[in-house]
């Protein structure tokens, strides 16, 4: 069975990074617009009996990347793919996986029927938000991780004096996993969110006196929970310079505002997303290793398991 990957249009060069690890070439396809905005998707090469594999991280602008994802999915199935897997580094929707106030939508559900109902079989993601979104999906799902990558690039950089802090307790099971590697002590920040772009930290558990903090998350978007965390840190007696990790940089609105004022010393995050350019010093950490590693095993019918995000 022969191997294809397509890139979609969030992160191409991403996907031809992957692609050069295989040692294949991206499939050709075609991405239209019609004058009333409608996308159009047409694949140039044939597929027919292949093992397909298309790469989208679904970040800004989320919807658009998701319908070039599920259109390329479409054609992939009605061209008569023989087995057919999405990997999207990044999930859009992934945040919405309960209601609040009993009113609202529960997206990562909806988007999770929407993409097995488009012909996708199997899902590779990277870092979820929480892992419980594998209960939402029908199909198979495979939660990668990359924050043995992400702990690895810190490792040179790290203070002698470092704490590994999770900015609230979503992030906890995350912050564990880096303090594990990098053999560091953990602290916690209490985070209260007040709205979309503003939450507060009302307090740290964990011994953070004299300490140079290393804050991880899964994502950044506005740079909101990062911010609080920093404040609530050196209210708390942190000193030295931080660092943060995160695998996802969504870095919107106010982000770069946020993190450039408060003197971070180093920043990682991986090319999930398109990394922009920020005034701050990034280190990028590619996932195209980690990601055609596991297309290959996949292909190749063999186990994931060293791969996979642990608890």
């Amino acid at each position: 069975m022969e191997l294809s990957l397509f890139a979609g249009s969030a992160n191409p060069s991403l996907a031809e990074s992957v692609a050069e690890r295989l040692g294949v070439a991206l499939r050709s396809r075609a991405l239209t617009r019609f004058p009333d905005t409608e996308l159009r998707v047409e694949l140039k090469a044939t597929v027919r009996g292949h093992d397909v594999y298309l790469i989208q991280p679904t970040g800004p602008p989320v919807d658009e990347h998701l319908m070039d994802l599920m259109l390329m999915a479409d054609a992939s199935r009605r061209a008569g793919v023989h087995r057919l897997t999405a990997v999207i580094p990044y999930l859009g929707y992934a945040r919405q996986d309960r209601r609040v106030t009993g009113r609202e939508s529960v997206g990562a559900r909806l988007i999770a029927d929407l993409i097995a109902a488009s012909g996708i079989e199997r899902v590779v993601a990277v870092d979820l938000h929480t892992a419980a979104l594998e209960a939402v999906f029908s199909i198979p799902l495979e939660h990668l991780s990359a924050v043995p990558l992400l702990a690895e690039a810190l490792r040179p950089h790290l203070p002698r004096q470092a704490v590994v802090v999770a900015p609230d307790l979503g992030a906890v099971k995350l912050a564990r996993r880096y303090a594990r590697i990098l053999d560091l002590p953990m602290a916690i920040v209490h985070k209260t969110r007040i709205s979309a772009e503003r939450v507060e930290a009302s307090g740290v558990v964990g011994d953070v006196q004299g300490r140079s903090p290393v804050i991880v998350d899964d994502m950044i978007s506005t740079g909101g929970t990062i911010e609080a965390a920093h404040q609530a840190l050196f209210a708390a007696g942190c000193a030295g310079d931080a660092l943060v990790a995160s695998t996802h940089g969504l870095f919107t609105g106010p982000a770069l505002e946020r993190l450039t004022a408060l003197g971070i010393k180093a920043l990682f995050t991986t090319d999930s997303l398109v990394v922009r350019a920020m005034p701050l010093a990034i280190h990028p950490v590619g996932l195209a290793p980690m990601l055609a590693e596991a297309i290959k095993r996949l292909h190749e019918g063999r186990s994931l398991s060293d791969l996979l995000a642990r608890e």
